[in-house]
């Protein structure tokens, strides 16, 4: 199971980015599919997730900010980053959960930085 982040960059405070992660390999029922970010010296902490019912669920810093979404026939779960802030910067993860097994999988991390 690979999973393949895309979409992080640099971006200028106030400014939108849009993430895209693309599970391929066994294919398996997915349940829940999720995001989460890690600052340099921080832990790595939820951004958002979205169930397989198609609720969401969101860090308290990203609220109203942050969207989570997710294409089933794509295999593949988004997260639209609007008014971001210097504190948003991070190395951003997605993962998944097998809905059967309960195993989770995570893809590298792709950097996103905010500038001032």
């Amino acid at each position: 199971v690979q999973l393949q982040a895309s979409g992080g960059g640099l971006v200028q405070a106030g400014g939108s980015l849009r993430l895209s992660c693309a599970v391929s390999g066994n294919r398996f029922s997915i349940a829940t599919m999720a995001w989460y970010r890690q600052a340099p010296g921080k832990e790595r902490d939820l951004v958002a997730r979205i169930f397989s019912s198609g609720n969401t669920d969101y860090g308290d810093s990203v609220k109203g900010r942050f969207a989570v979404a997710r294409d089933t026939a794509k295999r593949t779960v988004y997260l639209q980053m609007n008014s971001l802030n210097p504190e948003d910067t991070a190395v951003y993860y997605c993962t998944v959960r097998n809905g059967v097994t309960g195993d989770n999988y995570w893809g590298q991390g792709t950097l996103v930085t905010v500038s001032s």
